[in-house]
């Protein structure tokens, strides 16, 4: 840390240590191997369940282990366990599975055990639908669920722009025994976008929610789709570097059968690389959109005039993005064979 003087270990001292992190180490190897012969064995038994317990804690990406539990739950625990046992197991595990989160929220194991806790709640505390949670049959189910949706949107509060997070959320949101309108949805989307416009998965996660709407005939009108273009507008020029809002463009923008749109966007884009004349998504999209322009054009001159347009963006692509000069030199050979 800085302004924190640092202390030289003496010989003795990193001897000391590096025999603590050999015994870890030994233990670990220990404990990993007696698990491994357990699960071998097929042993389903308590005793197991607390040895994986004891690993996990130390590995939580360790996902033979994980699986390992789960098996033990289904052979071992589950069928020895009343509808009520089953469901605090259940909720022990979430709880085991957040603490790992919190050190560990992008390791894949761990969200797929909460699925897989959520998968297995069973049915109580009541045995008839109904609005009452002590005698609803749904009850632990809706429960479990609106606790997930209110911790893993805990979790994106903390860190946005976290996909396993956002894979997590659609998977309780669709699945949930409550189900939220795609409305609402969007309506978060909307919030975390605005919050921070560089959140690939929040754009993403919009675009699916757009299409299942439009697919329903929903959010159809045209304004809607300006004011889309204008939260994108604001996006570009907070950060025109951030690709993830200028694949939301192109998503929205799609076949470009709206010539309007396309000269407002092209218009739009020339103004912005003015001020950021090195924005290289900028002109990746004008020089995608200008090609779309052309089918809409009739007069020769009109489509000269965008082929040169073309031409001068992708070779002041290849100066400021070298890296990709290939793909930008075989744009520039199927412009010349058209």
């Amino acid at each position: 840390m800085h302004g924190v003087k640092r202390t030289r270990q003496s010989a003795e001292a990193r001897e000391a240590q590096r025999i603590k992190e050999a015994a870890k180490l030994t233990e670990y190897k220990s404990l990993e191997d007696n698990v491994m012969q357990r699960r071998n064995a097929k042993d389903w038994s308590k005793e197991s369940f607390d040895h994986t317990t004891r690993l996990l804690k130390l590995n939580p990406e360790l996902y033979t282990a994980w699986n390992y539990r789960r098996d033990i739950c289904i052979n071992g625990m589950f069928p020895n366990s009343t509808p009520l046992e089953i469901n605090n197991l259940l909720g022990s595990e979430l709880q085991l599975t957040l603490a790992a989160l919190k050190q560990h929220p992008k390791v894949y194991w761990l969200w797929n055990h909460r699925r897989w806790c959520l998968q297995n709640t069973p049915n109580g505390p009541g045995d008839s639908y109904g609005p009452d949670p002590a005698t609803d049959i749904n009850g632990w189910k809706r429960s479990n669920w609106a606790r997930e949706l209110a911790v893993v949107e805990k979790m994106l509060d903390a860190d946005a722009r976290n996909f396993h997070a956002w894979n997590y959320r659609r998977y309780v949101v669709s699945s949930s025994p409550d189900p939220r309108s795609e409305i609402s949805e969007l309506d978060y989307t909307t919030k975390k976008i605005e919050s921070n416009f560089s959140n690939f998965s929040a754009w993403h996660q919009r675009s699916k929610l757009l299409t299942a709407l439009w697919e329903k005939g929903e959010k159809t009108d045209p304004s809607f789709k300006d004011q889309e273009f204008e939260l994108i507008k604001q996006a570009m020029y907070t950060d025109p570097n951030d690709q993830s809002v200028w694949l939301y463009h192109r998503w929205l923008i799609g076949s470009g059968d709206s010539q309007t749109v396309l000269r407002r966007e092209i218009a739009v884009m020339e103004e912005l690389l003015e001020i950021e004349p090195d924005s290289k998504w900028c002109m990746d999209c004008l020089v995608h959109y200008k090609q779309l322009l052309k089918r809409h054009e009739t007069d020769e001159a009109q489509i000269a005039d965008l082929e040169k347009q073309r031409l001068e963006t992708l070779t002041r692509l290849i100066e400021i993005d070298p890296q990709r000069k290939g793909r930008y030199m075989d744009l520039i050979s199927s412009t010349n064979m058209q």
